[in-house]
């Protein structure tokens, strides 16, 4: 018979134990667990303990009497039984017995404290006494019922201090035991037969497949490498954008190598305690010798890996930093016959410690960027395998439209596409639920049904307008409209959304410049016809400063300032904000910031006066069709007339009444109500509202 592995059955339970796994020697036999069902008995006897309790106690009464009484009530014939135990007295009184205690508190019982070293003759005097009384004996169990009194309160406080206390610690320690085993590591093992994702899967980032394939390759045959005198390189460290496919690449990795993977997240070292990081790094890296040739990946290091150092932990004594130098030391501890390599991810490579980044821990530094138009195509591909899509849908210009998109942004744009047209009963998903799903993942949600006061529609129809026709006006320098509605989505009232022709990895000041201007467009056009000035421009107004504050402190885009770079070093972490700079400097920054919001401002001003009737066009088709696309925008612009059903028209044709505007006092309007503005989102955004 040959040997599969497995132990002999169990005895009781009659499974096949799980096999011996891993270079690591045998697997350790079965943790014990205290069942429910184990439990249950325990509870079961308890209460089995505290009934037999209080059935042994039969004749303990609510009434004491004294010696005296109970001869006295004795001979006035008052008790129908009296029962002599080894250290009392005790009874019941007839039913007709006169004298007892009345109340809530009466009973038809009674005991005395009474110890007779001779029974016989106190059985006698009670049968003088009151002959027609019965006369029994019972052996007192006072003794082992105050014992187990005793012993009851200790159970019931370690059996509390057993199941909150003890089996919080041993779930804390990730189910490996009572504090014996708290520092073990939380590490998942994975390998190609438990992952399904592979290099097919993942998109954009051909350079970073190409780096991380030499890993895999070299964990396969390392000889290959070290024929000319290569080592294996100790680290990878992925870095890139949130969402890009970091954590998606090292599956992938998992999911091509035929080797063990331990993954891990930074947070998972640190916990209240002092020294369960440390522990669980070497724990984790010991595990990992034991199953050489493997892969540790660690996402989220900054959690564990920033720079250390008293102005980072306030001078004290820092259970992140212990965890960091257990990580260096483990690093550093590699021989060149041990075949593990770690690969790292995170996205503030600025914060990790120096002594963490270097050549010998981390010897490869894999970028993971934004993709491009290319790999956009390539993303959407996977994830449009997953989906019913219609033949008639062009990915490349879904893919032109989602400038600086992610990889996890796409793949919600497919998903909530999917969503869209499962909700609208289609067969297939179409161009247009494509758009709206990018729509909806870069600005919100429409709110269609939400019912505006008409002044705040008018205010928000001039707003959108104002920053539409300036966007027209502007071109080439800003990027191309796309589409300006006064449909609420997302935080704000309306929008007016641009999408750029290429993908933009620097800002020429001609583009800054102009986008500055577009975002004044909106309060100088709302502001005409009302003769009001509103909070509707507040997201316009922060987007802009930002802009030329960053054009001043960082970019050196101001001629007083030079070339010189005045934002603080975001690198540095402290509890004091810091400046390099003098109170001089300062005032200038200051005044050159408010330089360029005021150009913006009179530059748009000036070309939305020359151009008022273009606003006036754009704004009354606005707030009759609600939704206008750039070629309708532009249309407008040259003197046409737009020749297309209104939503009320075709609400009319169905027999649908509109609904009224309804007016809401000033006090019930939420602040995020705002006529325009971003959608969120870190500057510049290609959108605009």
């Amino acid at each position: 018979m040959v040997d599969q592995g497995f132990e002999p059955d169990d005895q009781q339970s009659g499974r096949p134990r799980k096999p011996q796994g891993g270079k690591g020697g045998p697997t350790p036999p079965p943790r014990m667990k205290m069942s429910r069902g184990v439990m249950s008995w325990v509870g079961f006897v308890l209460i089995a303990l505290m009934i037999a309790l209080v059935v042994s106690q039969g004749y303990q009464p609510a009434e004491p009497l004294s010696i005296d009484a109970f001869w006295k009530n004795l001979a006035a014939d008052q008790f129908s039984e009296v029962v002599i135990l080894d250290d009392a007295i005790a009874g019941k009184y007839r039913e007709t017995a006169q004298g007892r205690p009345h109340g809530p508190r009466a009973t038809n019982t009674f005991k005395v404290n009474y110890r007779a070293d001779r029974v016989t003759e106190l059985e006698e005097k009670i049968r003088k006494t009151s002959p027609s009384t019965k006369v029994n004996y019972e052996q007192s169990s006072a003794p082992y019922i105050n014992m187990l009194l005793s012993i009851i309160p200790w159970i019931l406080i370690f059996g509390f201090i057993w199941f909150f206390v003890f089996r919080q610690l041993r779930s804390s320690a990730g189910g490996a035991g009572m504090l014996g085993n708290f520092g073990r590591s939380r590490h998942r093992v994975s390998n190609k037969e438990l992952v399904s994702i592979t290099f097919k899967d993942v998109a954009g980032v051909e350079e970073a497949k190409e780096e991380v394939t030499e890993i895999i390759e070299f964990l396969k045959n390392p000889k290959k490498f070290q024929r000319l005198g290569g080592r294996i390189p100790r680290g990878v460290l992925l870095v890139g954008e949130p969402g890009c496919g970091k954590t998606l690449l090292a599956k992938a990795i998992a999911g091509e190598a035929d080797v063990p993977f331990f993954s891990i997240s930074g947070a998972d070292f640190v916990e209240m305690f002092v020294g369960v990081g440390a522990s669980r790094v070497r724990d984790l890296f010991k595990s990992a010798k034991e199953n050489s040739p493997c892969i540790i990946f660690l996402d989220e290091i900054d959690a564990v890996g920033r720079k250390r150092g008293a102005a980072y932990n306030g001078g004290g004594h820092d259970e992140r930093e212990q965890t960091l130098n257990a990580i260096l030391v483990e690093m550093d501890g590699f021989d060149t016959s041990d075949q593990v390599i770690v690969i790292a991810a995170t996205n503030r490579d600025d914060i990790l410690d120096p002594a963490l980044t270097r050549p010998g821990r981390f010897d490869r530094r894999v970028f993971v960027p934004l993709p491009d138009v290319k790999g956009r195509l390539e993303i959407l591909k996977v994830h449009a395998r997953k989906i019913k899509l219609s033949p008639s849908v062009d990915l490349m210009r879904v893919a032109r439209a989602t400038p600086m998109f992610s990889g996890a942004e796409l793949a919600a744009v497919i998903n909530e596409a999917a969503i869209l047209a499962t909700m609208q009963n289609k067969d297939m998903v179409e161009l247009e639920d494509l758009e709206e799903g990018r729509d909806k993942v870069r600005y919100g949600r429409s709110n269609k049904s939400r019912q505006i006061e008409e002044r705040e529609r008018v205010n928000t129809a001039y707003h959108e307008a104002g920053h539409a026709v300036l966007q027209m006006m502007l071109q080439p320098d800003c990027d191309p409209l796309h589409k300006v509605t006064i449909i609420p989505r997302g935080r704000a009232m309306g929008s007016t959304m641009s999408l750029p022709d290429k993908d933009r990895y620097g800002f020429g000041s001609k583009w800054l410049f102009a986008t500055m201007r577009v975002l004044c467009g909106g309060r100088i056009a709302e502001m005409r016809p009302s003769g009001e000035v509103s909070s509707g421009a507040a997201m316009d107004i922060e987007q802009m400063t930002r802009m030329a504050r960053t054009m001043v402190v960082e970019w050196g885009m101001s001629d007083k300032l030079g070339f010189v770079r005045y934002s603080p070093d975001t690198g540095r972490e402290s509890f004091f904000p810091e400046k390099s700079y003098s109170d001089e400097t300062a005032k200038v920054i200051d005044d050159e910031i408010k330089r360029f919001a005021d150009e913006a401002y009179r530059d748009a001003e000036r070309m939305l006066n020359e151009s008022w009737p273009k606003v006036q066009a754009v704004a009354e088709a606005l707030l009759k069709y609600e939704t206008l696309d750039g070629d309708e925008v532009r249309r407008l612009c040259l003197g046409e007339v737009l020749d297309k059903p209104s939503l009320s028209g075709l609400l009319a044709d169905q027999g649908v009444p509109p609904k009224p505007p309804v007016a809401r006092p000033v006090s019930q309007r939420p602040n995020t109500d705002i006529p325009g503005g971003l959608s969120g989102g870190s500057m510049p955004q290609p959108g605009i509202g």
